[in-house]
């Protein structure tokens, strides 16, 4: 059968909050030192885990979820990726059989082995009855072996080891160390370019990491042969501009992949910066942290003329999430206070403590069927009337979609490899 081998490891964990991210970053970043490629991918519609693994492997990081991204699309990235890399490494999302599609499910599908990260410091032979859950539940998952994380001492790592099952590989222990942690907020990990010594963290759990069993290659995977998807050229000649920053960071690389394959030339700029909209033939708004930076991107009136400019002009504007909430008239931040929007959109964006939606998507639009997914804390109300309402997995109402002038705006992440055709046809290809 035609394909690539390479080796490959799938890091999954019991919950979340276990140590899943830190575990992957600090591998890629040791294989990265021993002069392999590295390749990450990530399980899940996650924006913030991969900006991580992209800095630790020097490598874009492609998601794979064979609900929002389907199984043909996961198939041809990995078949790509072993091809051009000596270690393909896959972080899981959640738990490993949470969800439908879990993470267990794409380990299976795909024949790759399974490394369980496990929070382990406050707990001693209780470990081996987890991990023989985690191993024999699903009896064929390619469940490989764990890696004990947060360890207090040589004689807690010796415990857990000897704890296990002698069939369960055991990868070794990490200690713990607060200055090496990677730091959170509301909706995750900071994003990488807001860690300062995010390279000399990456670099200290490597080097925990090299001295356990994790630092060695696994096992090679077979990946069958996938061609890629055949994408007509439909925004060729079709400047695209992109804002990219910390206030509008929520990029698929695979989604600049796919208008880059439809032909579009992109240029980016940072409204946080005061930059203004640079010529272009249609805007593309991410989600992001807007109500981070309202008082900054409100003071910044050029790039608000500009964007004003654009729409009076009649040219497409896709705004996902945090880029729709900087549309509307104004945005209450969690410390209360109301800071001014761009006011193209009626209406105004409230953040609130709780998480207001999460999950996969789809997407009925008049350019087609898209999938995507919402995860946010805010609130909107508009007294537009949605040009449709994406729906969830289970088929209920879910996030509005609004059409406002040349305006397409939504809570929904768009995923644009699902759906090429609509894709352009959004940005007016």
């Amino acid at each position: 059968m035609s394909g690539a081998l390479c080796p490959a490891l799938f890091v999954a964990a019991p919950a979340s909050g276990q140590g899943k991210t830190t575990v992957t970053a600090a591998l890629a970043r040791h294989h990265v030192r021993q002069g392999r490629r590295v390749r990450v991918f990530k399980c899940g519609p996650d924006f913030l885990d991969p900006q991580i693994h992209t800095v630790a492997s020097g490598a874009p990081v492609h998601n794979l979820d064979l609900g929002m991204c389907g199984s043909a699309d996961a198939a041809w990235r990995l078949y790509k990726a072993a091809q051009e890399s000596d270690l393909i490494l896959v972080e899981g999302v959640m738990g490993l059989f949470d969800g439908s599609p879990s993470g267990a499910d794409i380990a299976r599908y795909f024949g790759i082995p399974v490394m369980a990260v496990v929070d382990a410091k406050a707990m001693a032979q209780t470990f081996g009855a987890l991990v023989h859950g985690l191993a024999t539940w699903q009896p064929d998952l390619p469940f490989s072996g764990v890696l004990a994380n947060h360890v207090g001492s040589a004689h807690h790592a010796e415990l857990l080891k000897n704890s296990l099952n002698p069939a369960i590989a055991w990868y070794g222990a990490l200690p713990r160390d607060a200055d090496a942690a990677l730091p959170e907020r509301h909706l995750g990990l900071l994003q990488a370019a807001e860690i300062e010594d995010l390279d000399a963290r990456l670099d200290r759990l490597a080097d925990h990491l090299a001295r356990t069993g994790a630092a060695d290659l696994p096992q090679a995977v077979h990946f069958p042969e996938v061609p890629p998807p055949h994408v007509e050229a439909r925004l060729a000649g079709r400047r695209i501009a992109i804002a990219r920053d910390a206030s509008f960071g929520f990029i698929y690389p695979a989604n600049l992949d796919m208008l880059e394959t439809l032909g579009a030339e992109l240029v980016f700029f940072s409204p946080l910066a005061g930059e203004a909209l640079p010529p272009c033939d249609a805007l593309w708004l991410p989600g992001g942290y807007p109500e981070l930076h309202a008082s900054v991107l409100a003071a910044h009136t050029e790039w608000q003329a500009s964007l004003r400019a654009h729409v009076a002009a009649g040219k497409p504007v896709l705004a996902e999430c945090g880029g729709m909430m900087s549309l509307f008239e104004s945005i209450t931040d969690r410390d209360g206070s109301t800071h001014p929007g761009a006011g193209l959109l009626p209406g105004h964006t409230r953040m609130q403590a709780r998480l207001a939606a999460l999950g996969t998507q789809v997407a009925e639009l008049p350019e087609g069927r898209i999938s995507g997914h919402t995860f946010h804390y805010s609130r909107s109300e508009s007294p537009l009337t949605p040009l449709t309402r994406a729906q969830t997995k289970g088929g209920s109402a879910g996030e509005a979609i609004y059409r406002h002038g040349p305006i397409t705006a939504s809570y929904v992440h768009f995923y644009f490899p699902s759906n090429p055709v609509a894709t352009a046809a959004l940005f007016g290809g």
